[in-house]
């Protein structure tokens, strides 16, 4: 494939990446991300990763691609906005994570990349590519940076110039090759110490890196077993996530609402009381949850969780 020919694709890539609803795309180069190595091993063997004992394994594919998936040239970085104004009613109820408003994101992302893919493999016949949305050994927020979109905050998170930290990456591995942007480099938190200041468990480390055992986040989602006792107090009735690093990051200060319907928070979890939540049937759990990401987690966990923050 010439120059002139990379390029048209690139830009047919780009524009299908629009037409599809993304907010973001970069494109980077396959390559080994071996700088990387030593804080994320580093991290692990801290124990900062928890009880998910799957980021112990699969280093090397999560640091070069074409490990995972042979004959990869190239990454199509995607990102989506996902910011909503607190979309629940009532006062003093259990408090959930923004992203959780709505549809499952992976049920968003990963068919408009498959559809990516098919409209490429129109262009390109022997092109061939792997979706991956948080479904994967992949670093995606270092791939989002290698592909220009952004830089990792102190707390973690991609920041995009543009419309702040509430994004869900989507990346797309192919066997050909493309236009690439340029990386980003550096970050743009200058001496902000706002996230660090307001994670209610002091989670956030000083490399860019989150202790899981502390984060909300983790425990209310992927944790398996009780809440550490000294963390129960600094929940802030929060049972499914936590935003509050991202609430107070300056960058998302005139952050967009999304345009995604799928991300609207229904009326009937919006209106929901105190009382509705602690009397909260796993029926009722089922309905109101199946297509948000709440609904894979286990109802008696969830309902331990309103539990200890409403008692």
């Amino acid at each position: 494939m010439n120059t002139a020919e990379k390029t048209v694709i690139t830009s047919v890539i780009k524009a299908k990446v629009s037409e599809l609803g993304f907010d973001l795309c970069g494109i980077a180069r396959v390559r080994s991300l071996r700088e990387r190595e030593p804080i994320l091993k580093s991290w692990v063997e801290a124990g900062m990763n928890d009880k998910m004992d799957y980021l112990r394994e699969g280093t090397d594919k999560r640091l070069n691609p074409a490990i995972l998936f042979p004959g990869a040239r190239s990454m199509v970085v995607t990102g989506l906005n996902y910011f909503a104004e607190p979309g629940q009613k009532k006062a003093d109820v259990p408090i959930i994570s923004r992203y959780t408003y709505g549809a499952d994101y992976h049920d968003i992302i990963i068919p408009r990349l498959r559809t990516l893919l098919d409209h490429i493999k129109t262009v390109v016949p022997e092109a061939e590519g792997k979706p991956m949305c948080d479904s994967g050994p992949v670093h995606e927020k270092a791939w989002a940076s290698e592909a220009g979109l952004g830089w990792q905050g102190r707390h973690s998170i991609l920041i995009n110039k543009e419309i702040g930290s509430f994004i869900f990456i989507g990346i797309l591995i192919l066997n050909i090759e493309l236009d690439y942007n340029t990386p980003f480099t550096g970050e743009l938190c200058g001496s902000c110490t706002l996230c660090v200041d307001a994670c209610p468990t002091g989670a956030i480390n000083d490399n860019r890196t989150i202790d899981t055992r502390k984060c909300i986040s983790n425990l209310t989602i992927d944790k398996r077993g009780a809440i550490p006792p000294e963390i129960v107090p600094n929940m802030g009735r929060r049972i499914y996530g936590c935003d509050r690093c991202q609430e107070v990051c300056p960058w998302n200060k005139n952050a967009k609402p999304n345009k995604t319907p799928e991300f609207a928070i229904p009326g009937e979890v919006a209106e929901m009381d105190r009382n509705d939540w602690l009397s909260l049937t796993e029926e009722e759990f089922r309905k109101l949850f199946k297509k948000s990401p709440i609904g894979r987690k286990k109802f008696t966990q969830l309902k331990e969780n309103i539990r200890i923050v409403l008692k």
